[in-house]
């Protein structure tokens, strides 16, 4: 019987394969493989949703809490700094505080 993130990263995959404009279904994908461990597929996603939809800010800090597990501190600064432009840009507050503290404590790391 296949576990319930099998059958979740199908579903997903399918859905964004069959011309989603939904930006959730894309984070959402990029979410599964991050949590299924499958970094390289996670960051193609996230790159792809973040050329497609540069004002969803969330990926940003998830895109780089991964990159820092990685120890890949420089893109996930990176990461963060867009995200921080972005929220701000955006008015979301909240993602912008977020994502500076991220970045703060990414710099203590590396």
């Amino acid at each position: 019987m296949p576990e319930p993130t099998s059958k979740r990263l199908v579903f997903l995959q399918r859905m964004t394969a069959d011309g989603s404009q939904d930006p959730m279904a894309f984070y959402s994908l990029a979410m599964e493989y991050r949590g299924l461990g499958r970094h390289d597929e996670a960051l193609q996603t996230f790159t792809s949703l973040r050329s497609s939809y540069p004002d969803y800010v969330a990926m940003y800090l998830m895109c780089g809490q991964m990159l820092e597990k990685l120890e890949r501190f420089e893109d996930a600064r990176s990461w963060y700094e867009a995200g921080i432009v972005k929220a701000r840009a955006t008015g979301n507050g909240h993602a912008a505080s977020e994502l500076e503290a991220a970045l703060g404590a990414s710099g203590s790391r590396a």
